[in-house]
């Protein structure tokens, strides 16, 4: 399935960079008997039903001409939302100082999910500091053993 991801992202990037957004995701999944393509997408100043509405006309024409899909799916543009999943390098750098939520591919200090404030990152790092009982502890988690990670709405 990453094969199609791969032509609808070739596909979209002219669209993404005319428009002046930025491709967060693409999933391609089959959700029941349906098949699902689904395209997140953003800008600084956060993407409105316009945008959306944009990007599904015209990848949608480009889907038509070059038809890579060979049955029936449905299309979805939308905006990653509040708890954006952070993927790339960029994506982190971004995120600094803000609350996040990580999983690791295996433990580090006893644990494998993190949540906490993102205070750091180098590229080969990530350092989130997390509250542990009463105080805040920080700590390192290398890049690479990052499985998945998003942005964690808080409420105080």
């Amino acid at each position: 399935m990453s094969k199609v991801t791969e032509v609808v992202e070739e596909l979209a990037a002219p669209i993404f960079q005319d428009l002046g957004l930025e491709l967060v995701e693409i999933e391609y999944v089959k959700e029941g008997k349906s098949w699902y393509l689904r395209v997140y997408i953003d800008k600084e100043s956060g993407v409105d039903i316009e945008d959306c509405g944009l990007v599904s006309e015209r990848l949608s024409e480009k889907l038509d001409e070059l038809d890579p899909i060979p049955h029936n799916y449905f299309l979805e543009v939308s905006s990653p939302g509040a708890e954006r999943p952070l993927k790339k390098a960029k994506d982190f750098e971004r995120a600094v100082g803000k609350n996040v939520f990580i999983k690791t591919y295996e433990p580090i200090d006893g644990e494998n999910k993190f949540e906490g404030k993102l205070v750091g990152f180098d590229g080969d790092k990530v350092t989130v500091e997390v509250k542990f009982k009463t105080r805040k502890k920080s700590i390192e988690i290398p890049f690479e053993k990052v499985a998945s990670a998003r942005l964690a709405v808080t409420f105080s």
